[in-house]
């Protein structure tokens, strides 16, 4: 059943991989680009250029070089360590993620730069995809890298959501939050855009560099101050962002400025997309397959609950149940391990799940978070496999995309007394699937739609 959930996973991967996308939905005939069903006549533009960002850039970029050949003036993309490809017209840069390294903030001004070089007629087209906002960091004048890179590291441990991380970004930038498509004015604007948030906002995917933007100054200070950062990060960053708050730094421009009325941004894959494709996976593997969500956020603790919840609603006799979610909980980092927001959630759910398998200290694990789980527990099916990954093939810091559990995955563990809670208790979930086995190990897919959870039962075999 492991090996079934990652097929399906990866089913779902493949669905979204970026230059399929592209050939999906972009075309190039007698000089007509069309893209999404809108018709782009060259001949109206005297230059075409590509600037991009995120982990599916470079992809998405050497798809775009292939279809516009000789149309294309020039262009940069920037995309992270790993992710690269070879580009013959185009450069391609890599940087750090999700901390900015100094590759980020070079890249970043180079893109800034080449977007105010264009003119009034010449077409831009910006390749746009998660990890964006870490990949193109720009420092602003009253701010050091040093401060961004602190910045950076605090909100991507903080339990805060990408778009109250984003909100932040957008306020420490020059490009995001509406300011490239800003930048590229008064040239023609088209964005390509792969979706990692839930809902698909524009205004929250790469931080919105090519969209209006609906956050203010004092929305960027409220997200600290609730997730209590306000005294942990430099002193110029909450100057800079108390100076905005007071009008004496212009805030990002909203839906009424002029740059906006040439700029046309398209989402051409998301979650959504991924999760269909894993569903007819599912179901040419005889599963009786059901999409719950594309929309999972909030703690992590929260969602698995609602994971489990949802096994009662969607029996069906005799025939295994597949249900699939996407989207992208949240966890507040503790400790100095290694992991990721996907790893950790399929290990708290294995503490969960062990209980169902008479692992007693699973059980007590799951009463101790939670009195109310144990009725739940107890009314599970005995053959509950989880998978939890990211489409990206990186979950955190690490070379694994998630885990994947069962209610054996904490057997070898409690053998040897070691207390899978404490991996739990210091963010170590790395090290408990290294040592014990359960890892999705893709390597970087080039793609990024946030990720998604397989949830695999038989109720036939409930107490058997």
């Amino acid at each position: 059943m492991r090996k079934t959930a990652e097929q399906i996973f990866l089913a779902g991967v493949k669905s979204v991989m970026p230059d399929q996308l592209i050939r999906s939905q972009v075309f190039l005939s007698e000089g007509i680009l069309r893209i999404c069903g809108d018709n782009y006549p060259l001949t109206n533009y005297h230059n075409i250029f590509i600037l991009g960002a995120g982990k599916a850039s470079a992809l998405m970029a050497r798809e775009m070089e292939n279809l516009l050949g000789d149309y294309l003036k020039g262009g940069l993309i920037v995309t992270k360590k790993g992710h690269g490809c070879s580009l013959k017209l185009l450069e391609c840069r890599e940087a750090a993620h999700p901390v900015p390294d100094a590759n980020s903030f070079a890249a970043s001004e180079a893109l800034l730069a080449m977007a105010k070089q264009t003119s009034e007629n010449d077409l831009v087209i910006c390749l746009l995809s998660g990890g964006a906002s870490s990949l193109m960091a720009d420092v602003p004048d009253d701010l050091t890298p040093d401060d961004l890179r602190q910045t950076n590291a605090l909100l991507v441990t903080s339990g805060a959501s990408i778009a109250e991380i984003n909100t932040v970004r957008k306020h420490l930038s020059k490009l995001k939050g509406g300011q490239l498509a800003q930048a590229i004015f008064p040239a023609h604007c088209v964005s390509l855009i792969l979706s990692d948030v839930v809902g698909d906002r524009l205004d929250v995917i790469a931080s919105g560099p090519t969209t209006p933007d609906t956050t203010r100054f004092y929305d960027a200070y409220d997200v600290l101050h609730q997730y209590q950062l306000v005294d942990k990060l430099p002193v110029a960053v909450i100057n800079r962002i108390k100076k905005g708050m007071a009008g004496e730094i212009s805030d990002t421009p909203d839906a009424q400025h002029p740059c906006f009325a040439r700029v046309k941004n398209y989402i051409i894959g998301n979650n959504r997309r991924a999760l269909e494709a894993a569903a007819r996976k599912g179901t040419e593997l005889g599963f009786e397959t059901i999409i719950v969500t594309d929309s999972l956020e909030g703690d992590y603790q929260t969602v698995a609950r609602y994971l489990l919840e949802q096994i009662d609603s969607a029996q069906s006799e005799g025939k295994p149940v597949c249900l699939l979610f996407g989207g992208e909980p949240t966890v507040k980092v503790i400790g100095n391990g290694l992991g990721g927001r996907n790893q950790h959630m399929a290990l708290y759910l294995a503490t969960l799940i062990a209980g169902v398998s008479d692992i007693q200290a699973g059980l007590e694990l799951a009463q101790q978070s939670d009195n109310n789980l144990t009725g739940l527990l107890k009314n599970l099916p005995s053959t509950i496999t989880l998978l939890c990954a990211g489409t990206d093939g990186t979950d955190g810091p690490t070379d694994a995309a998630g885990a994947v559990v069962d209610a054996d995955s904490l057997q070898e563990a409690l053998k040897q007394g070691d207390i899978p809670q404490q991996y739990l208790d210091t963010s170590d979930s790395y090290r408990f699937f290294e040592r014990y086995g359960g890892h999705i190990l893709t390597g970087n897919t080039q793609t990024n739609v946030m990720d998604i959870i397989i949830l695999l039962y038989n109720y036939s075999l409930k107490n058997k």
